[in-house]
């Protein structure tokens, strides 16, 4: 069991930075540059290491401690769900719920060091964090209900390897998961990870103290996050079922590029909402969340 999680952690690390090159690949094309190198997060990430940490004195063991227990919240999550043609190393009945409070942990504590400097800048972002959470909360477990209804099961593996949606359930709880998935990720048209001196930002403001280990703790953190939700959704909806391992696992990291590749075209064709437009955007996930869970019910299943 330990050689599996470690085996399982290890590909969602050796990967998960790839999504990010892949969605600033795919919005250099669109703006009709060059770009950067398809690794370059992994450059990023390599050169935060290289560096040591700045603290300010005002800061607590909080701050030091926060992008450490964000980064081992998302990765203890990422044991949770099957990827490809491996299964998840780790599954209980009701582990769904653990699955999403590993966020909430994750978001607690980055909330937690953005108090903790005093700055009422960051302060700023850490309200927003914390009110566009409550929304996205919601929506990710009425999709994660209707997941459990049609595969009768509060197991979360069971959950995707079981979740195969048809119809308008299927229209209605992938669109409003990827919404979830924009907006948890800090993406466009909610946050823009891109932009660190304007006050319309969310996420990025939280984090504008932290430097070289911590901020590599970050920036690894949020491209696993990406990931493991991404392979949630991609789960979903790719079956899998009766396909040899080698196979499916293909088809997973096949999904996978090609969800970066949708991310980066939204990125592309669409400009960052107005603050008071994206509790709007993220009400209209809940409504079709809503919407699907009436659909499975009135089916019957």
């Amino acid at each position: 069991m330990g050689m599996q999680i470690l085996s399982h952690i290890g590909i969602v690390m050796i990967f998960s930075p790839l999504l990010l090159g892949i969605i600033g690949k795919t919005k250099a094309f669109f703006a009709g540059r060059r770009g950067a190198p398809l690794l370059q997060p992994y450059y990023d990430i390599g050169k935060l290491f290289r560096k040591g940490n700045v603290y300010s004195t005002t800061t607590t063991w909080i701050f030091q401690a926060a992008p450490v227990v964000a980064m081992a919240a998302v990765l203890v999550s990422s044991v949770l769900i099957p990827l490809g043609g491996l299964k998840a190393p780790m599954s209980f009945w009701g582990d769904v719920v653990l699955f999403a409070y590993l966020y909430a942990l994750a978001r607690f504590f980055t909330i937690l060091a953005a108090l903790d400097t005093g700055s009422s800048f960051e302060g700023m972002g850490a309200s927003r964090e914390a009110a566009f959470s409550c929304l996205t909360e919601v929506v990710l477990f009425l999709n994660l209900m209707i997941l459990a209804l049609i595969s009768k099961s509060f197991v979360l593996s069971q959950m995707i390897e079981g979740g195969a949606l048809v119809g308008p359930a299927l229209f209605l709880a992938g669109t409003s998961y990827f919404l979830v998935l924009l907006a948890e990720n800090a993406r466009i048209p909610v946050d823009d990870p891109a932009t660190h001196l304007e006050l319309t930002m969310v996420h990025e403001v939280m984090v504008l103290d932290h430097s070289g280990w911590d901020l590599a703790y970050i920036l690894y953190g949020s491209a696993v996050k990406l990931f493991v939700l991404g392979g949630l959704l991609v789960g979903i909806f790719i079956p899998s079922d009766g396909l040899s391992p080698l196979t499916q696992t293909a088809m997973f990291l096949g999904g996978m590029v090609l969800l970066a590749l949708v991310i980066g075209v939204v990125e592309s064709c669409m400009a960052r909402l107005r603050l008071n437009r994206v509790p709007q955007l993220l009400v209209g996930a809940f409504v079709l969340a809503l919407v699907g869970l009436l659909v499975v019910l009135m089916k019957g299943v």
